[in-house]
């Protein structure tokens, strides 16, 4: 009897007997539902440990691996954040925008980084960009008084938080902290160390912020009858430089200030140098009061005394808030404000002034 020759090898195609490994397979292997599997894939701290281990034992099993582009096509959003910065040199945001980007990472989202002024002909580019519908929403930390840039972007429908600074009149989410309180926390509490003579290195007068920490400080000046000296203030970038060159004009006047109230750290850190350049002894000669507390005021060689900005909670609640209005954006209605605290961090810089006469 001839052996029958045994039938060849069927091929099976990805469409063909073979079931395609997705979120909803990984599901029914870890005995989940499958927006379970997808927050715990992404690391939502919601998902319970144990479920988050289980779910990833069944994706390793099953070598799936979430496919961020068909997600992306089916729900008709890219997961992507743009968060715009216009000064990067300011360690201030590279700071916020590592919170930021962990906290949108927890929520599933990446960030695209808008490095560009869009403030200026020259950011039309960045703009577009942020218009393309590349992305989901945007977070802006820099904008400035009279910046087209976040009504454009209301105008057009993209969701949209700012964050550390806003915008007169312009109906979006905003989440900051009190400028003016902390300003005049500190304000009071140099008056309150006898200083009368007090110099202000400002930041730019096109920002909330530079605006709001001025009146808080002349509100404080004005509550002890104390009159603040035009000689005495400086207008300048939140930068180094800004503080040093302003600092050293301030500290070669005739009767320079006994205390430097300063735009934010930076600003102070460039007061600080300036002074030392001087041989003015601090605080000794001039105390130096700065704003943010940023982690390098903390740093031996600052031991900056400054007022607090919650940068943890600001990051975490901007994030927040653009997710709820990138998912639900037509049910939550105008603009949404929180408004955080500020606080006096006492450190090294700041002490009573000595009597000049002794």
């Amino acid at each position: 009897m001839t052996a029958e020759p045994s039938p060849a090898p069927s091929r099976v195609g990805p469409t063909q007997g073979v079931e395609a490994t997705t979120s909803w397979t990984v599901a029914r292997e870890a005995g989940v539902s499958q927006s379970t599997v997808s927050r715990a894939l992404r690391g939502d701290p919601r998902v319970r440990e144990q479920t988050r281990r289980r779910v990833e034992e069944a994706a390793r099993r099953l070598s799936y691996v979430p496919n961020s582009l068909a997600s992306s096509l089916a729900s008709r959003s890219t997961r992507t954040v743009g968060i715009v910065v216009a000064d990067l040199t300011n360690p201030f945001f590279p700071h916020l925008l590592n919170l930021i980007h962990d906290e949108l990472q927890l929520l599933g989202y990446r960030i695209v980084l808008f490095a560009e002024r869009t403030d200026v002909p020259t950011g039309q580019d960045a703009l577009n960009r942020l218009l393309d519908r590349s992305i989901d929403g945007v977070i802006v930390t820099t904008a400035t008084l009279r910046s087209a840039l976040a009504d454009t972007l209301r105008m057009r429908g993209l969701p949209l938080v700012l964050l550390n600074r806003y915008i007169d009149g312009l109906d979006v989410d905003r989440v900051i902290s009190d400028n003016n309180g902390g300003a005049f926390v500190g304000g009071r509490h140099l008056l309150k160390l006898g200083h009368r003579r007090i110099g202000v290195i400002r930041g730019p007068s096109n920002t909330s912020t530079s605006r709001d920490r001025m009146a808080g400080l002349t509100e404080a000046l004005d509550a002890e009858g104390v009159a603040l000296d035009a000689e005495l203030v400086r207008e300048g970038t939140y930068s180094h430089q800004s503080g040093y060159q302003h600092a050293r004009s301030l500290l070669r006047l005739p009767d320079p200030p006994t205390a430097i109230i300063c735009g934010n750290d930076i600003v102070a850190f460039g007061a600080i140098d300036a002074a030392r350049s001087l041989d003015v002894r601090i605080p000794e000669d001039v105390s130096i009061l700065g704003f943010d507390d940023i982690p390098m005021a903390a740093w031996e060689v600052f031991q900056l005394s400054t007022l607090r900005q919650p940068f943890d909670e600001m990051a975490r609640a901007a994030a927040r808030m653009l997710a709820e209005r990138i998912d639900h954006n037509e049910d939550i209605g105008a603009g949404r404000e929180q408004l955080f605290p500020t606080s006096l961090v006492k450190r090294s810089t700041v002490d009573r002034p000595r009597d000049r006469n002794s």
